[in-house]
Parts: structure tokens; C-alpha cells; sequence
């Protein structure tokens, strides 16, 4: 008798040229990711060549019950680490039957960034550093943390190694090499400052794709805890106290920061984000309030600042950079639950774009 294990990992390419595609979306609340399957008659590559399809809006919290129906748009095809074979993930965007952008679709406005001749010219490169706290599932309490209690202080935990140091770990490799497999350009992996808390980078990746490659990776990293047992947070405060918060601090660098002179780009750059910055803290991630306090490497969330190797700035320029005189600057912050379709295409929308 056949294992559900067997049927899972059952070959379909030996009986049959159909392949499955999982189609996948952001729901209502900006963070809840959404996704279900349909056969395709054989392999695709191309995402415009993939039907668009529709779903129940209003159990999403974007359409009323009476007109409920939204279309997927597939924009970006990656590899099924879980189907395997042909079987693909298509990450969508959302419109409205007469083909509006629905209010929570965040791609479509970043497309338009992304596409912007001199944008596109200036070839935006982003490298993202999404960090994430594992829970228990029954209690929300950080795995290795003891219920209702508390570890030893943060400092052995960074980079830690040990079982009374890094908890999660077989989670945490399995996603790396899931994201490898998928063709998401995920760049590393490290242990965080909090026990149970993670990090993931992805990265280089150019414009419109940083923002792809980031939900894809979040939706396989929400499908390893599913298979795990165990909640993914991307609560930018998950535990109130002497304790790290969790942020996306988002890389940046531009062909001009890149070429030799791009350090004078860089600092006018900053300059420019210094100008707009309640406005970029607004969109960075909601309950940011609670992680940019100015502690636990973070700068206030009322002020603006900037400095060499200065990890308790808003943004960073590494000395490596300073040094060479060109390369590219990190923006500190940015909530872990932030939609990186809208913190990507507001960096090069202010950065390349606005003349103040």
C-alpha cells in the first residue's frame, strides 16, 4: 500500500506531459499570501503565454460579496521546489474584471516605476535582508524560548551555533535551498540577534524582480513552517523588551553610484531620501513605530541620519564603498512586513525621479 509520501513525490513527467502551476497572490492585508493550483496542458516558461484566472475576492478582504470576482495576472514564473519536475509557482497580481489594478495590488505602480525610461537607464540593483521570527504554533512564543518564559540574554545567539544557541535551523536550511532550487536569486543565511529570529537575503536583483523574488521566497518560507509545524512572523516587534525587532533593510545602488564618481551620487541620493523621509517611514512596514525606537541597532523613527559602518543610522554607506568611491548604500529602515514592491519603487522613484 502507497505512502501519502509516495503519492507526493509521485513523478508525474513518467505518465503524462501536464504539469501543475501554483498560482500565487498577496490577499487584503498586504502580508497574507494566497495561493491555489490549476493543470496546464504541458510546460511553460513564459508567463505571458499562462491563462489569467479568477478568485473569491471577497473571502480575501478585496471585493464585496456581491461583485466578487478578481483576475490573476501571472507576471513572474519560478521552479516548484515542492511538485518538482515541470510543476511551477506563478506569482500573480490582481485586477478587476474590467482589468483595473485592484487598490492592494502594490506591483502594478512599481511596474510603472520599474518601466520609467530613466529608471530602467539607471539600472536599480536591490538586495534585501528580510529577516523573520519562528513561533510555536500553539503559544506564538518563539521556538527554543520556554513557554512563558525567557532565554538568556541576546550575544550568543548572532550567528550562533549549538543547541542551546541556534534554533530552527533544518527550517531555515530547507528554505535556502528551496529558494536556490525555485531560481530565486537568494544570496545567504544567518542566525539573528534574538533566538528564534532569522534571516534570509535576496539579492542582487534588478528592479521589478527584487520584489517577485522576495513574495516568492516569503510564500516557500510560509509553506516550510506549514510543513514544520511551526508559525513564520514577520512582525517587526515580535517580542516587546530588551529584545531585536526584525527589519528588511533594503541594498541599493544604482549604475551611477556603481560607476567611478558614485559616491557623490550616493550621498545626493541620501540627501534626497533625508527630504522624504516621513514619507517613506509611512509606507515601510506597518508597527515600524515599535522596532525604531534607536535601540537594539536602530535609529529613532522620528529622525533622519546617515553614516559610514554606522548600524544605528537609517542608512548605511559600508566602508568598502566609501573607500572605492563608488558602490551602494543600505536603507536600515524598512519593517520586516514591509511590501518590497512599494519600498523598491519608492527608493528609485525618489532617488532617480524626484528634483526637489
Amino acid at each position: 500500500m502507497s505512502l501519502l509520501s509516495d503519492l507526493i513525490n509521485l513523478n508525474l513527467s513518467e505518465t503524462t506531459e501536464k504539469v501543475i502551476a501554483e498560482y500565487i497572490w498577496i490577499g487584503g492585508s498586504g502580508m497574507d499570501i494566497r495561493s491555489k493550483a490549476r493543470t496546464l496542458p504541458g510546460p511553460v516558461s513564459d508567463p505571458a503565454k499562462l491563462p489569467k484566472w479568477n478568485y473569491d475576492g471577497s473571502s480575501t478582504g478585496q471585493a464585496p460579496g456581491e461583485d466578487s470576482e478578481v483576475i490573476l495576472y501571472p507576471q513572474a514564473i519560478f521552479r516548484d521546489p515542492f511538485r518538482r519536475g515541470h510543476n511551477i509557482l506563478v506569482m500573480c497580481d490582481a485586477y478587476t474584471p474590467a482589468g483595473e489594478p485592484i487598490p492592494t495590488n502594490k506591483r502594478f505602480d512599481a511596474a510603472k516605476v520599474f518601466t520609467n525610461p530613466d529608471v530602467a537607464a539607471e539600472e536599480p540593483w536591490y538586495g534585501i535582508e528580510q529577516e523573520y521570527t519562528l513561533l510555536q504554533r500553539d503559544v506564538k512564543w518563539p521556538i527554543g524560548w520556554p513557554k512563558g518564559g525567557y532565554p538568556g540574554p541576546q550575544g550568543p545567539y548572532y550567528c550562533g551555533v549549538g543547541a542551546d544557541k541556534a534554533f530552527g535551523r533544518d527550517i531555515v536550511n530547507s528554505h535556502y535551498k528551496a529558494c536556490l532550487y525555485a531560481g530565486i536569486n537568494i544570496s545567504g543565511i544567518n542566525g539573528e540577534v534574538m533566538p528564534g529570529q532569522w534571516e534570509f537575503q535576496v539579492g542582487p536583483a534588478v528592479g521589478i524582480s527584487a520584489g517577485d523574488e522576495l513574495w516568492v521566497a516569503r510564500y516557500i518560507l510560509e509553506r516550510v513552517t506549514e510543513i514544520a509545524g511551526v508559525v513564520v512572523s514577520f512582525d517587526p516587534k515580535p517580542i516587546e523588551g530588551d529584545w531585536n525587532g526584525a527589519g528588511a533593510h533594503t541594498n541599493y545602488s544604482t549604475k551611477s553610484m556603481r560607476n567611478d564618481g558614485g559616491y557623490e551620487v550616493i550621498k545626493k541620493a541620501i540627501e534626497k531620501l533625508g527630504l522624504k523621509h516621513k514619507e517613506h517611514i509611512a509606507a515601510y512596514g506597518e508597527g515600524n513605530e515599535r522596532r525604531l525606537t534607536g535601540k537594539h541597532e536602530t535609529a529613532d523613527i522620528n529622525n533622519f541620519s546617515w553614516g559610514v559602518a554606522n548600524r544605528g543610522a537609517s542608512i548605511r554607506v559600508g566602508r568598502e564603498t566609501e573607500k572605492a568611491g563608488k558602490g551602494y548604500f543600505e536603507d536600515r529602515r524598512p519593517a520586516s512586513s514591509m511590501d518590497p514592491y512599494v519600498v523598491t519603487s519608492m527608493i528609485a522613484e525618489t532617488t532617480i525621479l524626484w528634483h526637489p
